[in-house]
């Protein structure tokens, strides 16, 4: 009897003790301290998402007691799902796509709405870039009956261009569809194959600026009419200048962008969202200097997302530094 209750008692300990250290539990992570172990869905090894992914992973885990370990993610859609189901804690994630999870619409569509996670922090946009190599298209309209990328089917560049093309009155039809990914786009774009492609991501983008060694490259500009229409109509769009140096253009375009984001499952500790913050926000010139993303990054832009909510822990920081956004 005596060693049933030493190992009883053996028993609750482990299990207290594992309970002590789980910073991932608790509802929202309110009660939960920091000292976490968190998995972070990157992207692409050859990507921004996981080279910029890792940085930070590295530097919340030198700077603070809550470890974060980058791994390499399958895309926004993937990192939902992942963060969905338990896999990882925190994921980089498309603002656009984060909102057809969250209301269960294009790519979410079939399998439903997914609530189980929210923002810790807008970081950089990425642009929707609208390439060609024939200089006699200059506006969206003038896509009307050319062959044009339009990205993999059912992809997130696929619904980005899907929505430009309906603010100017064309659809899926009004084109010859062509269903690529950057590399081949840009392959087709410099063998005459197509006329147009889009392409989604921070500029520039090696998949353009490669083919603009090749010859001369052009960006479609929006005019402010249909830019203002795509932002009122989905929030998670924002208008975006690309200066002509970028890619050596003749000037500037205009263009809608969406914001590259962090998320967080619901569960995950406040301490741990606060010092993965901290340790990225109040120490961004080392962030420059090991990924130049860093100096797009600011605690305004942060937090500027409207239509997901942020996570309760990034409700903290924020507060802290005297900006209000909006929790569950």
């Amino acid at each position: 009897m005596k060693k049933y209750v030493a190992l009883l008692l053996a028993l609750v300990m482990v299990f207290a003790l594992a309970a002590c250290g789980n910073s991932n539990s608790g509802a929202g992570g309110d009660a939960a301290a920091s000292g976490g172990n968190l998995t972070f869905a990157t992207g692409g090894e050859s990507g921004t998402y996981y080279a910029l992914g890792t940085v930070l992973a590295n530097f919340v885990s030198e700077k603070s007691d809550t470890s974060v370990t980058a791994i390499v993610g399958n895309g926004s859609q993937a990192n939902v799902e992942d963060l969905d189901a338990g896999a990882v804690q925190l994921a980089f994630c498309q603002s656009d796509v984060a909102s057809y999870a969250y209301q269960g619409t294009n790519l979410f569509e079939e399998t439903g709405a997914v609530d189980s996670f929210s923002v810790v922090a807008a970081l950089y946009m990425e642009q929707v870039q609208i390439v060609t190599m024939n200089p006699e298209i200059k506006t969206v309209a003038d896509l009307k009956g050319k062959t044009v990328s339009i990205g993999a089917a059912g992809s997130g560049v696929y619904f980005n261009a899907l929505d430009i093309l309906g603010a100017y009155g064309l659809s899926e039809d009004d084109i010859d569809a062509q269903y690529l990914n950057f590399a081949d786009s840009a392959d087709n774009l410099k063998d005459g194959k197509i006329d147009a492609a889009f392409i989604v991501a921070g500029a520039p983008t090696t998949a353009i600026t490669d083919l603009a060694t090749g010859g001369k490259v052009y960006l479609v500009s929006l005019d402010a009419d249909h830019v203002a229409k795509l932002c009122e109509s989905s929030p998670y769009y924002k208008e975006n200048v690309i200066k002509a140096d970028v890619y050596g253009l003749d000037e500037d375009v205009t263009t809608v962008a969406i914001a590259a984001l962090v998320l967080a499952r619901d569960d995950v500790a406040d301490a741990d969202v606060v010092n993965f913050l901290k340790s990225v926000f109040d120490n961004l010139d080392e962030v420059t200097d090991a990924h130049a993303k860093g100096a797009e990054m600011s605690l305004e832009f942060a937090s500027s997302i409207t239509d997901i909510p942020y996570h309760s822990g990034a409700v903290q920081f924020f507060a802290d530094n005297g900006i209000t956004v909006s929790g569950k």
